[in-house]
């Protein structure tokens, strides 16, 4: 790695007020060979080459969505962190642009979040623009070789042309550090009722709540999560969200908190909190650990601000630390989720979060006709999966024990069963897996409790190098990587059970490409 100081003068030559060269833009777009490589995901996002972490500053302004995330131009492996950008006007096709923040002499910058400052209280707005302003975490690496804990601060950031150019503020940073050694991450968005901007960090092992009436001028408020919640690792990408309890009539507050590792099949994963916020602190009385995802690899997903109609859109990085390094990709590393759309159910005395894809998405679904079948006990069910790896496989069933297989011709296989209140997805013998003994060591296992009694659904959504699984409406999810060496072409249902297995309205729909 490059001496840090030197580091930081080629980039001052490179960067005028935090951005580095506009005319980048057009190289930046990809083309369908480039996006033909191995396991190179062909509807989900990716960079178009080097690696890629953490879902950034994810905002919706005059007609855009923006995905900023974690980017380190020069390798595909984790480095001094920028602000990689991309954007889309349906959430499904993307558009790679320039880098949006250079690291500068606070340090690398690191994870956060970006809002539309529609009344200008930050007074970075000309002539009636609103301005977008980003806030996220300074990284400086020279502090942290040093021995000092107080290495990680908070920055703002703000453009008046849409995300396309970046000023950094000359006060940087608004928010110091009087000792904490993990303080990062900051997602803000405007409490209406107390009107100021709220920001919610992590302080390694719990959050920390903040307000302001500028985002320049920031007020510590409270602390949530010492005793609370899983504490396998430390606490990162936090994001506090309001919502409307479907069937009631109620409003309560979700703590989105990611933790690596400490995940319920390993590293990295994602939990959260329901509880209530009062504009100064949040509250809860769960006592249970929430996961979002039981899959290993939806990590840091954080929610758009400003998203249309107030939809919840979620989008998560698709990969865990334990291995994140070492995946077999060869020009770039790393995918996003599926963007998803988060609500709030509640049954009984109980909340929980549902997942599922945006429906956007179906623009790119072929048409199919639906089939339905029985499989008697112990039987099996076999069919062709002529997709290459590109498909939405989606039935309903009222069935508890069954089996999935989808697997190739060199004897390479997924599968995904459910053998009562428990789901399983084996990806031991799926393609490669001996870039890490990590990767393909257990059969990972998701709770199945208050699963629907009678009909529910069952969907994948297969890509290249990933799957993701959405149950019962997405009130249980799992999502994985994978790497087969060959597209698989067969798919085939075992009953597992003692009676009849109904399969209703099974369609295998393919997945065009995005790019």
């Amino acid at each position: 790695m490059k001496n840090y100081f030197l580091y930081l003068m080629a980039m001052a030559i490179m960067v005028a007020c935090g951005n580095g060269d506009k005319n980048k833009s057009d190289k930046l777009n990809v083309d369908g060979a480039q996006y033909a490589e191995p396991f190179r995901p062909q509807y989900h996002f990716t960079p178009k080459e080097m690696w890629m972490n953490d879902p950034n500053g994810l905002v919706y302004h005059e007609g855009i969505y923006h995905l900023f995330y974690q980017y380190y131009p020069e390798d595909i492996v984790w480095g001094p962190m920028h602000w990689g950008h991309a954007v889309s006007k349906d959430m499904v096709h993307w558009q790679h642009k320039p880098i949006a923040l250079y690291p500068d002499e606070h340090g690398y910058i690191f994870s956060g979040s970006a809002v539309v400052d529609k009344m200008n209280t930050s007074g970075f707005g000309e002539e009636g623009q609103q301005p977008l302003v980003a806030i996220y975490t300074y990284h400086l690496m020279e502090s942290e070789k040093a021995g000092r804990a107080d290495f990680q601060t908070q920055g703002i950031a703000y453009s008046l042309d849409n995300g396309d150019t970046w000023v950094k503020y000359e006060g940087n940073p608004v928010i110091d550090n009087e000792g904490i050694r993990d303080f990062r991450d900051p997602k803000v968005f405007w409490h209406e009722p107390s009107e100021v901007w709220i920001m919610t960090l992590v302080a390694g092992d719990h959050a920390k709540f903040y307000s302001s009436k500028n985002l320049r001028e920031w007020e510590y408020l409270s602390d949530f999560g010492k005793e609370q919640g899983a504490h396998g690792g430390v606490w990162e990408c936090p994001d506090l969200i309001k919502f409307n309890v479907e069937g009631a009539n109620e409003e309560k507050w979700v703590l989105i908190i990611s933790i690596n590792p400490g995940a319920p099949n390993g590293g990295s994963g994602t939990q959260y909190f329901v509880g209530d916020f009062d504009g100064s602190s949040f509250t809860t009385n769960q006592e249970e650990i929430k996961w979002l995802d039981w899959g290993t690899d939806n990590y840091a997903g954080v929610t758009y601000n400003n998203a249309p109609n107030d939809e919840c859109i979620f989008i998560g990085w698709m990969s865990n630390w334990t291995y994140a390094r070492d995946t077999p990709t060869k020009k770039w590393r790393s995918a996003m989720t599926l963007p998803r759309k988060l609500t709030l159910a509640k049954e009984g005395n109980i909340y929980f979060l549902k997942n599922t894809p945006l429906v956007q998405l179906a623009s790119l679904k072929s048409e199919v006709a639906p089939k339905s079948f029985d499989i008697t006990p112990g039987q099996v069910k076999e069919m062709e999966f002529e997709t290459n790896n590109q498909a939405q496989v989606v039935f309903t069933t009222s069935s508890n024990k069954f089996e999935m297989k989808f697997a190739n011709a060199k004897g390479e296989n997924m599968v995904l069963g459910i053998n009562d209140t428990v789901a399983y997805l084996d990806r031991r013998q799926s393609g490669k897996i001996d870039f890490h003994e990590e990767f393909g060591k257990t059969v990972h296992k998701m709770s199945l409790k208050g699963l629907a009694q009678e009909s529910y659904e069952v969907s994948l959504y297969i890509d290249r190098s990933s799957v993701e699984v959405f149950i019962d409406d997405g009130k249980f999810v799992m999502t994985e990587q994978i790497f087969p060496t060959a597209p698989y072409t067969s798919l085939s249902i075992t009953n597992r059970g003692t009676e009849s297995l109904q399969v209703k309205n099974l369609k295998v729909q393919k997945i065009k490409s995005i790019w």
